[in-house]
């Protein structure tokens, strides 16, 4: 039976900073679709409460309770527009005398601007989706270290000297409630290549999934992986462009389960909270990983103190909150809890993974395609 809630020993995160390809960084657009108005209405830092019902206070530390923010920020941000743009304007509106100058892109063409931008990058701060981007840019220099009292909010596996993640994203087997049980649900990835009874969907092209492969590769090997590939393929298994797709094809029956990052599960059901589809996960295992979103401060900052404070307010009670509430993704700090039913990352029994290795894209697109995947 997949565990679905409850604790386990939980595995070790080993976060580590190398280069990651465009094609990875890809993979965490589309989170919430069209417009940030989707969320709870009112300003993410007028006030304190959630703004979803059922929802407790959240704890950790409010934005009344930080360093004031005050001068210009220029913000490179991976993030899209669509997902942290109301957190970003808000948070702007919030200081009478701060002005934030967001410039969104893809998070590979930002990290090289970067560095072709050297000292007079207008860069203070890189956000972005996953801690490969983040390692990219500390690889070549271009972050400075963080002060305790920042690094000291978030725990040490989700953060390194120089930059920290400020929100994270399990890998998930969202399932159709009405055509499959949480008992009919393996708690091994392999067991899904080796017979699984249903019809199973996935995003290929997708980066996150391409990642999700590549954890499969540095853990199992590619031997392995190559086997698990032809298996899921010649069970039929239905292709789609997106992960929201993927889960949006098991709300409505299309097919039986996939492979998708946990908040297109939440999202769906944030669009029909009837719609029958639930999340299970693997234990241990590539269908287990986990990775954050995060920040750092350039090493051109023109203002440390301030890139580092703003930084600050990404882990602050009201932007967890919105992270959690909004984009659907898992809180950093304790204090905010997950939405609905998902386990806490306590509770999650990721594998042992140096993030930073999903990176090594290539030879996963490689295999994929050898087995006759179009990615």
């Amino acid at each position: 039976m997949t565990r679905q809630t409850g604790s386990a020993d939980r595995r070790g995160f080993l976060v580590g900073s190398a280069a990651l390809g465009a094609a990875a960084l890809a993979g965490c657009t589309g989170l919430i679709g069209g417009g940030e108005d989707e969320g709870d209405g009112g300003s993410v830092f007028g006030q304190i409460g959630s703004g979803r019902e059922g929802r407790p206070e959240p704890g950790g530390t409010p934005v009344e309770e930080m360093p004031d923010l005050e001068g210009e920020l220029t913000v490179y941000s991976g993030r899209g527009e669509f997902l942290v743009g109301t957190l970003i304007d808000d948070l702007e509106a919030y200081y009478d005398d701060f002005s934030i100058d967001p410039r969104y892109g893809d998070s590979a063409d930002l990290v090289n601007q970067i560095e072709e931008e050297g000292s007079g990058t207008s860069a203070d701060v890189f956000y972005t989706v996953d801690a490969g981007a983040l390692g990219a840019l500390a690889d070549e220099g271009r972050t400075r270290e963080l002060s305790d009292g920042v690094l000291e909010m978030v725990r040490e596996e989700f953060r390194t000297d120089h930059w920290i993640g400020t929100s994270g994203r399990a890998r998930t087997v969202p399932y159709n409630t009405n055509a499959l049980s949480d008992d009919d649900m393996p708690d091994d990835i392999d067991a899904y290549a080796t017979g699984f009874d249903g019809d199973l969907g996935w995003a290929p092209s997708y980066g996150s999934c391409q990642a999700f492969v590549t954890a499969m590769r540095l853990l199992e090997g590619d031997d392995a992986t190559r086997e698990w590939l032809e298996g899921v393929v010649a069970s039929g298994i239905t292709d789609y462009p997106d992960e929201f797709a993927v889960c949006q094809a098991i709300a409505d029956g299309e097919v039986d389960a996939g492979f998708t990052n946990h908040y297109y599960v939440e999202r769906v059901r944030d669009g029909s909270s009837d719609a029958p589809i639930a999340t299970s996960f693997t234990e241990g295992d590539a269908g287990a990983a986990f990775d954050v979103a995060g920040a750092a401060v350039t090493d051109a900052a023109d203002d440390p103190e301030l890139a580092e404070n703003f930084v600050r307010h990404l882990l602050s009670a009201q932007a967890q909150e919105y992270f959690a509430t909004t984009t659907f993704e898992y809180p950093l700090i304790s204090g905010v809890e997950p939405v609905g039913d998902l386990p806490t990352i306590d509770e999650l029994d990721v594998p042992s993974l140096d993030l930073a290795e999903l990176s090594d894209l290539e030879p996963t697109i490689d295999l994929m395609r050898e087995v006759g995947i179009d990615t």
